[in-house]
């Protein structure tokens, strides 16, 4: 065998998205892009704001020396300073420039973090359905993820997380606005999560991280507030990208922030740091760190998701589907008509309508769609989703 067995086994249960979105490559070869209506993947159609245009180019044009090389492995000291300034407003925490490591996407921060956190045969909470990646992302580092069901309008089940904390727990994972369903966790949500973590710890002396992430944190809807878990426990570790808020996910950039109380908060630091470089990733990229500094309020124009959202929430139920509205990302996760996802996401890829099996996130006789796409893949949809569902 050519490759390691263990990266062969994960190439047969590899990611559901990833194939549905090759599917998509190999109808559209044979339709035409115009006759396939793919929302299988979660890449912005939208382009980034102005601002962050301008912000590129002002970067690319400044020859100051020595941009362009080696910095330290946490990322350039200003950007990380710019970073702490804007998530201390919005969390109610002081951080500093020493709280944040830049990184190369929420996924390097994921990474660095279970790296730098994990024995061999640890525990990682996750809540299903969820971002399938941290299946491997724990594995990476020896750890193993542990599944916890959430209840039917994917709140989160206490009583089952209860069930789930042992000695071996040594972080717990969550995201809102969540993969695949769009739903945000309210602030009581977080209080008692964080209530019933800090009792796991009294009672067992074992330290739990709470790790929060938080790609989509700027992509809501109707209102709804997205709290911040530093408000509410210290030992968390808040993850986040730049890839869906503005708009650039191939420029892989993102960071890493500590609350400025966590439990070895010092020693944390320079794990996440040290894994930023031995994992591979070394440092964020130069240029687009220096872009981003200058951007840290400014989002991608959420009103065309929503009015995306609405249009799709009112097609789904008019045909008769079961679905929570998504208070947030980009996402519709509705329940299947039959039992089996796999056979229902094949049917509806028929009709040239191509979604991810609800298995695909832990949930089986789920579907997850995408609405980041142009309004004509949606639209154009709308037909094989009826025609499926009815003769379902």
């Amino acid at each position: 065998m050519p490759i390691a067995r263990t990266i062969q086994d994960k190439l047969e249960k590899a990611s559901w998205i990833r194939k549905m979105f090759e599917e998509g490559i190999r109808l559209k070869q044979e339709h035409g892009a115009d006759g396939v209506f793919d929302l299988s993947l979660g890449n912005p159609v939208v382009e980034p704001p102005e601002m962050v245009h301008q912000a590129i180019v002002s970067a690319a044009r400044d020859l100051a020396p020595g941009l362009h090389r080696y910095m330290p492995n946490a990322g350039f000291a200003d950007v990380r300073e710019a970073v702490a300034h804007s998530l201390s407003a919005e969390c109610g925490v002081e951080l500093k420039a020493d709280h944040v490591v830049m990184v190369c996407g929420a996924a390097g921060g994921m990474n660095i973090a279970l790296k730098t956190l994990l024995n061999p045969g640890d525990e990682v909470i996750a809540f299903s359905p969820f971002f399938v990646e941290y299946l491997f992302y724990s594995d990476n580092h020896g750890g193993k993820t542990v599944i916890v069901p959430t209840q039917e309008d994917f709140s989160l089940d206490f009583d089952a997380l209860r069930q789930a904390l042992t000695t071996k727990t040594r972080a717990v994972i969550v995201n809102s606005p969540n993969n695949p369903t769009g739903v945000v966790y309210p602030q009581e949500t977080f209080k008692q999560l964080a209530d019933i973590l800090r009792q796991h710890m009294s009672n067992t002396g074992h330290t739990v991280y709470l790790i929060s992430d938080d790609p989509y944190k700027k992509i809501v809807f109707d209102g709804v507030e997205t709290p911040n878990i530093m408000r509410f426990y210290e030992n968390s570790i808040y993850v986040t990208s730049y890839s869906k808020d503005l708009a650039i996910p191939g420029e892989r950039i993102g960071y890493v922030a500590v609350h400025p109380k966590c439990e070895d908060r010092e020693n944390l630091m320079a794990g996440l740091t040290f894994c930023n470089r031995v994992l591979g990733f070394v440092n964020a990229p130069a240029l687009i760190q220096r872009a981003v500094k200058n951007v840290q309020e400014v989002s991608v124009d959420i009103d065309q998701y929503q009015r995306k959202r609405d249009f799709l929430y009112k097609e789904l139920t008019r045909i008769g589907y079961s679905v929570v509205k998504p208070q947030g990302a980009f996402y519709f996760f509705p329940k299947s008509p039959t039992d089996d996802d796999v056979e229902f996401a094949n049917k509806l890829a028929e009709k040239r309508v191509l979604v991810v099996p609800g298995r695909g996130f832990g949930a089986p006789g789920y579907f997850r769609l995408s609405y980041c796409v142009p309004d004509k893949v949606i639209q154009g949809s709308i037909a094989g989703f009826e025609e499926v569902f009815n003769n379902h």
